[in-house]
């Protein structure tokens, strides 16, 4: 078992359901069961995905290089995604503000 996690082969089973669970919301969503569009699925799940990698890549012995950049590209999805938050609550919130007065 200590192998299994030290290798990153736990890493890779996670972000193997990861897919999967993408896959699953976005046939969901096709079938009109899921109100979460693809666009926001991905990038949803993307920044966890990177730091998984990042996680992988220290374990197996890669170089800083390597780690940084999966800490950095998660931490640009993220903040791609809070801002496509932020727009959609302001949008939210405008429309109730409207209809208030």
């Amino acid at each position: 078992m200590t192998e299994f996690f030290a290798s990153g082969h736990s890493i890779d089973l996670v972000l193997f359901l990861i897919g999967l669970e993408a896959i699953g919301l976005m046939v969901l969503w096709r079938m009109r069961r899921c109100p979460v569009p693809p666009l926001a699925v991905l990038l949803i799940l993307a920044p966890g995905s990177c730091l998984l990698l990042a996680a992988r890549a220290a374990l197996t012995g890669a170089t800083w290089v390597w780690v940084s950049s999966f800490l950095l590209i998660a931490l640009v999805i993220h903040l791609v995604d809070m801002r496509q938050r932020w727009q959609h609550w302001h949008l939210i919130d405008s429309a109730k503000g409207s209809r208030g007065k």
